[in-house]
């Protein structure tokens, strides 16, 4: 069978066929292929993989774009014909383009990186990297050529945001340009070689209403979350590794009202706030000589005095706690914040121990005190055992009896049964608990109907 590459040519089918779109042009085509039909991204990894075994990468690195353009697209058409490829000219030329793209971008994570149904990369060595697709684990067969390649990825990953990875710092957290999280260990922690996990984050962030549509929660859990954000009530959203904090206060941050001032603190910045006003800032590793170093509990003092209508904490996990607290009870009401626990009540029991790590001389009474009178509501999520993120809880802090902060869960998620195919389902119900602050907002007109909070009614 003869392949021809001349647009004008006659050519046969493609092994997989792709649905017809006479509206776009041989590139767009192709780009639309490759963004929606995991075959033809699973081409660009085996193209990934041929590259790296057969190309001197130093030497590729080191040319011009043009002539690494021209070299790539000459190997393509050895690989189209071996592989029985059917691309005329216009979709070699875009498939050349697309992979120097990759070449001087990430490598071979690069068609991970582009594919929209991935949620998490992780990268063991660089013999293997995984992949996690609708909350499942899946091996891929992206690889790098030995370990200086991926060295090299990872140096070219931290440089972007002036961090640094070697043996005297062999860990470190980093963003990629679109907001990706990273987090990179090497030798000697690593043993086997280094270790990237990266946290992909939706090209189209994820509002109110889509978590509503993949059934995160009801709207009824989402009005009266609304109308805490917008009776600026401060609030902490807690869980579990992947449970989707950071999703869940990008989405809450969406009914802040557009003429308040919110500044952002965060150790690698991540928050896609869909705001106008808003001043972020990133904490900073010390340099070779250990100098230099900015911690969240500096930005949080700093950020009291930039005029902040509300302070954002991209995650609390240290001694800035005090000093959020002290923010929160002393005007910034409507602060938000993320912290790591299993359930409302270890979220209070992990601020506590957090707020004692900033050295003061604070009892436990006076510490819950603070607690209380700064929080008024906890927003609990977890990730289930099917990869399902849910809300669980919303609770209210109602203040202190005795030693003991007051907690009264308004919502929760109830699990019902387990399928065949492991999946979990449940409802989310009223306790039949008002909010109390909810008194305080009629005045806004954020009152919620009484039906939200009957308990003989699933949401």
């Amino acid at each position: 069978m003869s392949f021809f590459f001349n647009g004008n040519a006659p050519r046969p089918p493609p092994k997989e066929a792709p649905e017809p779109l006479a509206t776009l042009d041989g590139a767009e085509l192709y780009r639309d292929q490759i963004a929606s039909r995991p075959a033809l991204i699973d081409e660009r990894v085996k193209l990934h993989a041929r590259i790296i075994d057969e190309f001197n990468l130093l030497s590729l690195e080191k040319l011009p774009r043009d002539d690494l353009t021209r070299e790539v697209r000459t190997y393509l058409v050895e690989y189209a014909r071996k592989e029985k490829l059917a691309l005329n000219q216009r979709e070699l030329q875009t498939l050349a383009d697309e992979v120097v793209d990759e070449m001087v971008g990430f490598g071979p994570i690069e068609p991970l990186l582009k594919d929209p149904t991935i949620n998490d990369i992780l990268i063991n060595t660089h013999k293997q990297c995984f992949v996690e697709r609708f909350g499942k684990l899946e091996k891929t067969s992206v690889h790098f050529k030995d370990e200086a390649h991926l060295i090299r990825i990872i140096q070219k990953i931290v440089a972007g945001v002036g961090r640094r990875v070697d043996e005297s710092s062999p860990t470190v957290d980093a963003r990629l340009p679109d907001g990706s999280r990273v987090n990179v260990a090497i030798r000697p922690v690593a043993v086997d070689g280094p270790l990237v996990s990266i946290r992909k984050f939706s090209k189209r962030p994820f509002s109110m209403e889509r978590l509503l549509e993949v059934g995160t929660l009801r709207a009824p859990i989402a009005d009266l979350l609304r109308a805490a954000v917008r009776g600026r009530i401060s609030l902490v959203i807690s869980g579990g590794t992947g449970s989707g904090k950071t999703t869940m206060l990008n989405a809450l941050s969406n009914y802040v009202p557009d003429d308040e001032r919110i500044i952002t603190i965060e150790d690698a910045a991540e928050l896609q706030l869909q705001l106008t006003h808003v001043g972020r800032m990133e904490t900073r590793p010390p340099n070779a000589e250990g100098k230099g170093e900015v911690r969240q509990r500096e930005l949080v003092k700093n950020a009291l005095r930039m005029r902040p209508d509300r302070i954002i904490i991209g995650e609390c996990r240290g001694e800035e706690a005090f000093d959020m607290l002290q923010a929160m009870n002393t005007g910034h009401e409507g602060s938000m914040t993320t912290v790591h626990a299993n359930s409302p009540r270890d979220a209070i029991k992990r601020l506590e121990q957090m707020v004692g790590m900033a050295g003061m001389q604070l009892n436990p009474l006076g510490v819950r005190s603070q607690i209380a009178s700064a929080i008024r509501l906890l927003v609990q999520l977890q990730r289930l055992a099917d990869g399902r993120r849910r809300l669980t809880s919303v609770s209210e802090i109602t203040g202190m009896e005795g030693d003991i902060v007051q907690l009264h869960e308004i919502y929760r998620f109830q699990k019902e049964s387990t399928d065949d195919q492991g999946n979990i389902h449940g409802s989310f119900r009223a306790t039949g608990i008002r909010p109390t602050f909810l008194a305080d907002l009629k005045h806004m007109g954020l009152d919620l109907p009484a039906t939200y909070f009957d308990p003989s009614r699933s949401l």
